[in-house]
């Protein structure tokens, strides 16, 4: 799927727009803003928008933690 090419003006640098990569590699909202806060932080929002994808990126780990420890206990529970 090809994005627009009305696109925001701080994505024109990027080889690939932020949406295309998130789309075509089926990546999480949470995943996909810190590409797009990555990718667009040098010519629209600089430090607020590394501390948004920070931010993003925090929320992930603690998801994933979750995930895993949901999991390990899982694992551990007696066959019923």
């Amino acid at each position: 799927m090809k994005a627009l090419d009305t696109g925001p003006n701080h994505y024109k640098s990027c080889t690939i727009e932020p949406i295309e990569f998130v789309l075509a590699n089926k990546l999480s909202f949470l995943e996909g803003n810190i590409i797009k806060y990555i990718c667009r932080y040098k010519s629209k929002g600089g430090i607020e928008d590394l501390e948004k994808a920070q931010h993003y990126l925090q929320f992930l780990l603690e998801v994933e933690k979750s995930r895993i420890k949901e999991l390990s206990v899982e694992d551990n529970r007696p066959p019923f």
